[in-house]
């Protein structure tokens, strides 16, 4: 083991012991909840791990964009690149970085998951909402329950924003910059957000509606870099440059880098509530603009006049430095791109009671106004306005609906509903003769289709005595993948020249997922929990409709798998939790095997193209233990700590389409996790907060032949960050926080942000 890394698992270890005995907390209503919110509900049903933070958490967190404010909840991540990123996915325990679909993330209960597809293009739309809109963060590890599908299989996460529960205004301006060397790259990356609203409430009335408007401008530091391609014969251009770093997975020279991305996000959110007596309505729309131009790529090259070396047409493309002879592809490389985002939710929930039963229904859509990238094909038709790339989507998005009622009937507290959601996208590829215009597009590629889910369930929770309790749930989903295809521009054959378009047979699915699950109060600081469940995740629509079609227009059997599985899991929780006065502890093991595990797997075509497809795993397995700690003014009065530590053990059990990783610890999951937050109270108007985050190294690839602590693979991570709060009087206040104070320089394939720096004013009226 390193040095560096010996101190940093030491320096995060010294710090756990500060929480003493960790601390899970109880609400009211006897849930076992870990960390925060002892005076408002959890807002999703608890069963196994739950997490609910609130404003005293989000208080010891630098938060630019709205994911941020969970990074430090137990063996939970987000794969966040830089401020901004709407790449950016959640995490639970042993689910892989890209697999999206593995994550249940509403609303307010509004579905705003993208079960479109299953990796890091197919993230929650966490930009209609702002951080300072964000009332509460609930958290459940695991498909407990029977009230949600199975894209719970890794967790479930709820958003609740701030109700319009009072009169006032409000506002909030940020600023950041971050300080950036990799490479031959030497700059400060910096931007702002600011945001403002209002909330009226009838002072006798039942209206009231809560209006507000966010924008966030940030240059992001450099996503990718290029390398130079090894090999080649014959005449080649002379140029001088690069940077060499033998870590790499391809130690080539390191050409340049590209996509670092300016990023502008806009925006808007109105909701509108009715309330009387026991009728509660409610309306929500939120419109978010994103744009994102990667303009800039910056070369490390040089040619023999000492000018930037952006790649030539001379010789093939083949370039001579240092007496090696590389290729330097100039219409595939430092390419110039912009990329359009523009999405829109619009939410209606009613609640009333029915016939002696308390009835809630949630209708919701989220829909993508515009979704287009445009990119250049090299860097010198990025500057000249020349020939490029079109990708555009639409129409996609999706629409759900949920339909629950509940009732207490003596010892049983029943509930029973139905929900289901349909997911549609149609995206193609063009090719154009001027990038930024989009000017003369030819439809090259298009892939299309629709899923659709119906669930009904139901769950009983009866009270045996009144410290034991037994909740049995059962849930049956019925699935429809249809409408789906894809086509090509023929290169070969009878058709060549011609856009041919071939089509998916529909499938049907359905599974039935019974769930299980104990509490019992073993005394007055005494409390456990075993829930045991099963869960069924069906393959998306990206998942379903992607491939490749050979250049006369038929299927390429190697690009797709038509008979794709879903994913069907078994799961057990087991928590125990123990107060001690202002402390409390909670012990937290967990069991997963998942049968036919969904992974995308890279191939090559027989043109020699790369492809990506998702595939069946035969069976994976995961298991840890978690622990889990917080204090309330204790050890010294004022002082709030929350503390985690997890370790797990997820492999790939049995894979007949890859052997060699049978026994390999999955990609991406690291061994070992412990997160942090300290919050201090100086005096009652000034607190000083410390946060650490810290990942062991995991595998890169399916195989664990890829370790690495640099670009393109996933590395170790290292985050201490620290932030000071001072509440100038009531309504006014002022923050100043930094990130990643060590500079900890981490790689999730791409970087993470190096040291970031924050000053925050925010004020209420």
């Amino acid at each position: 083991m390193s040095s560096i890394l010996s101190r940093r698992i030491l320096a995060a270890t010294l710090l756990l012991p500060l929480a003493g005995p960790a601390f899970a907390g109880e609400t009211d209503d006897g849930n076992i909840l870990v960390v925060g919110q002892k005076n408002a509900p959890i807002t999703v049903e608890p069963r196994g791990l739950s997490v609910s933070l609130g404003d005293a958490q989000f208080a010891g967190v630098n938060a630019f964009n709205t994911e941020d404010l969970i990074k430090y909840a137990p063996d939970f991540f987000v794969r966040t690149r830089f401020i901004g990123d709407n790449n950016a996915v959640p995490g639970f325990r042993g689910t892989h970085s890209t697999q999206s679909a593995r994550a249940l993330v509403m609303v307010d209960g509004f579905v705003v998951s993208n079960f479109l597809g299953n990796s890091f293009s197919f993230p929650p739309a966490w930009g209609i909402v702002a951080p300072s809109e964000v009332r509460q963060f609930d958290i459940v590890y695991g498909p407990y329950s029977a009230r949600y599908p199975g894209n719970s299989m890794g967790g479930i996460v709820n958003i609740t924003t701030r109700p319009p529960d009072r009169t006032e205004a409000f506002g909030t301006v940020q600023g950041f910059v971050q300080p950036y060397r990799q490479y031959g790259t030497h700059d400060s990356f910096a931007g702002g957000s600011a945001e403002a609203g209002f909330a009226l409430k009838q002072k006798d009335g039942p209206f009231s509606i809560r209006v507000s408007a966010r924008r966030l401008q940030n240059d992001g530091q450099p996503m990718q870099f290029y390398q130079l391609v090894a090999g080649g014969t014959g005449a080649a251009t002379a140029i001088g440059g690069g940077v060499i770093d033998k870590a790499l997975i391809t130690p080539t020279p390191v050409a340049g880098d590209y996509s670092a991305t300016r990023t502008r996000q806009d925006q808007a959110r109105v909701q509108i509530r009715f309330d009387q007596r026991d009728v509660h309505v409610e309306g929500l729309f939120t419109y978010w603009w994103n744009v994102e131009k990667m303009l800039h790529p910056v070369s490390y090259l040089s040619d023999t006049a000492g000018n930037p070396f952006y790649g030539s047409s001379a010789n093939n493309g083949r370039v001579s430095l240092n007496g090696t002879i590389y290729t330097l592809n100039p219409a595939s490389n430092f390419n110039l791109a912009i990329n359009n985002k523009n999405e829109w939710l619009g939410g209606v929930k009613i609640g009333a009671p029915v016939a002696g039963f308390d009835i809630r229904l949630n209708l919701s859509t989220l829909q993508f106004d515009r979704q287009d990238a445009r990119r250049s094909n090299g860097y010198a038709a990025g500057i000249t306005d020349g020939a490029g790339q079109l990708t555009q989507q639409g129409p996609t998005g999706w629409a759900t609906a949920d339909l629950l009622a509940t009732r207490t009937i003596g010892a049983h507290a029943i509930a029973f509903g139905i929900n289901g959601n349909a997911y549609r996208t149609d995206q193609s590829v063009f090719g154009t003769s001027d990038w930024r215009a989009a000017a003369n597009p030819i439809r090259r590629t298009e892939t299309f289709g629709k899923t659709r889910t119906v669930g009904f369930f139901a769950e009983d929770e009866i009270a045996l005595t009144d410290t034991f309790h037994v909740t049995a749930g059962i849930r049956g989903d019925f699935w429809r993948a249809y409408a789906g295809g894809l086509g090509a521009l023929a290169s070969s054959g009878a058709q060549a020249g011609q856009f041919v378009a071939r089509s998916y047979a529909p499938r049907t699915d359905s599974a039935v997922s019974p769930k299980l699950s104990a509490k019992w109060e073993i005394a007055p600081d005494w409390a456990a929990e075993l829930s045991l469940a099963t869960a069924t995740r069906f393959p998306t629509v990206g998942e379903l409709f992607q491939g490749a079609l050979n250049g006369d227009g038929s299927f390429n059997q190697n690009s797709f798998d038509p008979n794709l599985k879903a994913e069907r899991s078994r799961d057990a929780n087991l928590l125990v939790r123990h107060r001690i006065g202002p402390v409390a502890l909670t012990g937290s093991a967990f069991w997963q095997r998942v049968h036919e595990a969904i992974f995308s797997y890279v191939g090559v075509l027989p043109n020699g193209a790369t492809t990506s497809s998702f595939k069946n795993i035969d069976l994976t397995r995961q298991y840890g233990v978690e622990l889990i700690a917080e204090a309330h003014n204790w050890p010294a009065e004022g002082l709030d700590i929350d503390a985690n530590a997890a370790w797990l053990d997820a492999i790939t059990v049995r894979n007949r389409a890859d052997p060699a990783s049978e026994g390999v610890q999955f990609p991406r999951i690291p061994r070992w996790r412990l997160n942090g937050n300290i919050r201090y109270a100086l005096t009652s108007r000034v607190q000083t907060v410390i946060g650490f985050r810290f990942a062991s190294r995991p595998n890169t690839d399916l195989d664990g032949l890829q370790r690495g602590d640099t670009y393109g693979y996933t590395s170790e991570l290292f985050s201490l960050d620290a932030k000071v709060n001072w509440r100038l009087k009531d309504g006014l206040r002022l923050s100043a926080g930094v990130n990643n104070i060590t500079n900890d320089r981490a790689w999730v394939f791409h970087p993470y942000p190096q040291r970031t720096f924050l000053v925050e004013a925010g004020w209420t009226l």
